[in-house]
């Protein structure tokens, strides 16, 4: 009951406004203008890695880089391209305390990776290293990982910890030096919790997929029976289209 009256009156003294360019809006969110902007990856993409494709194909089909370098990962699968119109959202829930767009942006997680929900037992977010955690006070990802699993009735499980700091994946020149920062920095301090189960990997965003790799092999090693991935966005460059 509290809850209703104080909404309204939150929302009179603080109206709701677009996490994109801070225009009014009637709830959380993107204003109409900020929507249409959106690159939405809700189209034709590898069956594995989940990166577009320019046309559709018949049947599912693999991109070539997965052909000749399988993922550590089952699938992964990401809600929209990384790019000036996504980034502005992104990066407020990362890094301006925006707490308030994990319910939507949960919402969006759900429906983007129902298919793979179906099938997950449990949901397992991307960790931060203690050190930064302490610094930034929460782990975006953890928090829409926590809100995902209430919503689909699943386990949540902060099974992967980062056990060495390491230098932000945005500082790495190349996909390779991203590779080698986050070489063996994840473990599993209890691999029961996670052995012979079909788990849900949840970031905010995939770059190069340096840090879910990472992070699908130490479940793996855990003997994790399947390891699915989820994010927010994923980077889309013009390379990364072909077939």
């Amino acid at each position: 009951m509290l809850g209703t009256i104080a909404k309204p009156v939150l929302d009179l003294l603080f109206p709701p406004l677009c996490i994109g360019c801070r225009a009014a809006v009637g709830e959380a969110g993107f204003c109409a203008a900020c929507w249409s902007g959106i690159t939405f990856l809700d189209g034709p993409g590898c069956a594995c890695c989940g990166i577009p494709f320019p046309v559709a194909l018949e049947g599912e089909n693999t991109c070539a880089a997965c052909l000749a370098n399988p993922p550590a990962f089952d699938s992964a699968r990401a809600i929209m391209a990384y790019d000036d119109n996504s980034r502005g959202a992104i990066l407020a829930l990362k890094h301006a305390d925006r707490l308030d767009l994990v319910p939507g942006f949960s919402r969006w997680l759900g429906r983007a990776g129902r298919t793979i929900l179906a099938e997950c037992d449990l949901v397992v977010p991307v960790p931060l290293h203690r050190a930064r955690l302490w610094q930034r006070r929460y782990n975006q990802s953890a928090e829409m990982a926590r809100r995902l699993a209430r919503d689909w009735n699943l386990g949540f499980g902060n099974s992967l910890v980062r056990s060495r700091a390491t230098p932000s994946q945005g500082a790495m020149a190349s996909a390779k030096a991203r590779r080698r920062n986050v070489q063996r920095a994840f473990q599993v301090p209890a691999p029961a919790q996670v052995a012979g189960k079909t788990l849900l990997l949840l970031d905010d965003v995939m770059t190069t997929g340096a840090t879910v790799q990472a992070c699908a092999r130490a479940l793996k090693r855990a003997d994790a029976a399947h390891v699915h991935v989820l994010t927010l966005a994923r980077v889309v460059k013009a390379q990364d289209v072909l077939i």
